[in-house]
């Protein structure tokens, strides 16, 4: 390796580092992101200048093409799909740590051998890699609606898991005992077949903590891909990656109130968060933009619940604008972001930083939840389960446990919904039906510009 080499993959080992911290914090998020992005292309560009390669133009080529597709995606994508890109790109990044491993294997059972850790290595890094690819391939299609959101079971399914599982430890014993690209490839369909098989029963609000898993995963076999190319940069950027996604998913367990466990095999005992489904005919109050406009424009103190339901209406800018006539008029206006609103974590952060919300005006579960008692209104927009009180008062909701933003403590809320259509989980929420709940119907975007100009008129 070139005399410099080693700096450049400590400079980019200390990007990562300072980007992981950066994405801890809303205001500083974008900052980490380009630092993180930075880090990374120094690291490839130490490759290019310090390696011997061959067959280069057919990596430039293979760079570019993933560059641009990459791109293309990454800009076209709509923030409603934010998910189930982060779910596809961290499959990719499973997928290639797998694919590296059998060139490895390949290399090894060509020549003869290698050590017994390394080869342990190789296993984990096929079987890991494997799994995360096809497990986010199967999230990607439940975020996606490919297929049912639903628990997928079926007769039999612990056994067929039993055996998979059976199939990948003894496909990986032999792989360490006879080094073979065979038996490699084995290991890797046996290990996609176990990943299909772990996120299938799983379904609604637990698909996010399920994506938080699987990235943790990646991270790992992105460690062990460095470990077996003799890569320090790899190892620390998979084990940063790995801990700190594993470190979200318990996290985001706790906030469902739910172990990873049953996250993953609830279903098999009818624990899934996912309900029915299917929306009550009990009468409810319906109101106009107007009444609306009126509530929120007397009020002393206003918060705000973000939803899924504003991402898919696009309506984040047009609230920013209903939140700075408010404050104009000298409401006191906050914002109550649960931790797994959205479908993934940080979702409603990102939809209201683009927006350019003041990050002030951003507060976490923790400590927005003492303030709706004094609260004249809680306006929910687009959101449902985390707002749901059956999570606390209901033992038999398959959400119970899960703690919630406490808008029913609010003197008024108003629920901007397009129907009466259940949130992902899949339940009713009794707060609907509750004489101090409005329900204003339509898409967020063309209610919420009504609303805002029956209040610049008030």
């Amino acid at each position: 390796m070139i005399p410099g080499a080693q700096l450049g993959y400590l400079v980019a080992a200390v990007c990562f580092i300072l980007a992981l911290k950066g994405l801890s914090s809303p205001r500083t998020a974008r900052r980490g992101n380009l630092i993180g992005a930075a880090g990374a292309l120094l690291a490839c560009g130490v490759v290019f200048v310090s390696t011997p390669l061959s067959h280069v133009p057919a990596i430039a080529i293979a760079i570019a093409v993933g560059a641009a597709v990459g791109a293309l995606g990454a800009y076209r994508v709509q923030m409603t799909q934010m998910p189930q890109l982060v779910a596809l790109f961290n499959g990719v990044g499973g997928g290639a740590a797998a694919i590296v491993a059998l060139v490895e294997l390949n290399e090894i059972s060509r020549a003869g051998g290698a050590a017994l850790f390394n080869l342990i290595a190789t296993a984990f890094t096929i079987v890991v890699g494997s799994l995360s690819f096809a497990g986010s391939v199967i999230t990607f299609a439940k975020l996606q609606e490919l297929m049912t959101t639903r628990p997928i079971t079926f007769p039999g399914y612990p056994v067929a898991y039993g055996l998979a599982l059976l199939g990948v430890v003894g496909c990986g014993v032999a792989l360490v005992w006879t080094p073979s690209l065979v038996l490699g490839l084995a290991l890797a369909v046996v290990g996609a077949l176990l990943g299909v098989l772990l996120v299938l029963p799983v379904g609604g609000a637990d698909v996010p903590i399920v994506i938080s898993l699987l990235n943790a995963f990646t991270g790992l076999t992105v460690a062990a891909s460095g470990y077996l190319l003799q890569n320090t940069l790899l190892l620390v950027a998979g084990t940063l990656v790995g801990a700190a996604r594993t470190l979200l998913t318990r996290l985001m367990a706790s906030a469902m109130g739910r172990s990873l466990f049953s996250t993953l095999f609830g279903a098999l005992k009818g624990g899934s968060t996912l309900g029915g489904g299917q929306a009550s005919d009990r009468p409810v109050r319906a109101s106009s933009p107007a009444d609306v406009a009126i509530l929120l424009g007397y009020a002393n103190r206003v918060i705000i619940v973000p939803g899924y339901g504003l991402a898919v209406a696009q309506a984040q800018h047009t609230l920013r604008q209903l939140v700075d006539v408010l404050t104009e008029r000298g409401v006191q206006v906050d914002y109550a972001i649960h931790p797994v609103a959205g479908r993934m974590p940080g979702h409603m952060n990102v939809l209201l930083a683009e927006a350019q919300v003041p990050y002030e005006q951003l507060k976490e579960m923790s400590e927005i939840n003492p303030e709706f008692d004094q609260a004249d209104v809680a306006l929910v927009v687009g959101a449902n389960d985390v707002v749901n009180p059956a999570a606390e008062t209901q033992p038999s909701a398959p959400i119970y446990g899960m703690p919630i933003l406490h808008a029913d403590h609010a003197r008024q809320v108003v629920f901007m919904k397009r129907s009466m259509r259940p949130g992902f989980a899949g339940i009713e929420n009794e707060l609907l039906y509750e004489p101090r709940t409005t329900l204003l119907f339509g898409d967020a975007k063309e209610t919420m510009t009504k609303v805002l100009s029956e209040v610049k008129v008030l």
